[in-house]
């Protein structure tokens, strides 16, 4: 046991529903959402706090709270160019602090779509 709050890597769990969607995704956008997590649970600051604060995050990444007026509430990490987000928050507790994941959603991007080639 440790004196004070626990740093990252956060433990992280699912939702039951957010983990049948999790499931339900296509191997690769499993990957996707696995990698996302991945840089949740081991944020330094699992809020994001501050100008610039997701700076360091992949390409296609962002993290922002879900509302303005709590910023220490739900966030919402949008991932693989926004097609795709996290809905979490983080139980800021002395021993085991832990990020929850609420939900899921990842739609598969549009192709992209060239003119037609001219005759």
């Amino acid at each position: 046991m440790t004196d004070g709050f626990m740093g990252p890597p956060w433990q992280a769990d699912w939702r039951t529903d957010a983990l049948a969607t999790f499931e339900a995704l296509p191997d690769h956008a499993r990957e996707i959402v696995l990698a996302a997590r991945a840089e949740l649970v081991t944020a330094k600051d699992p809020y994001f706090r501050g100008i610039n604060a997701d700076a360091g995050l992949p390409e296609g990444m962002s993290v922002m709270p879900g509302r303005s007026t709590e910023p220490k509430g739900r966030h919402l990490c949008f991932f693989d160019g926004g097609n795709g987000w996290l809905k979490y928050t983080f139980v800021r507790r002395t021993e085991d602090p832990q990020i929850v994941v609420e939900e899921v959603f990842w739609q598969e991007p549009e192709p992209v779509a060239l003119p037609p080639a001219e005759d």
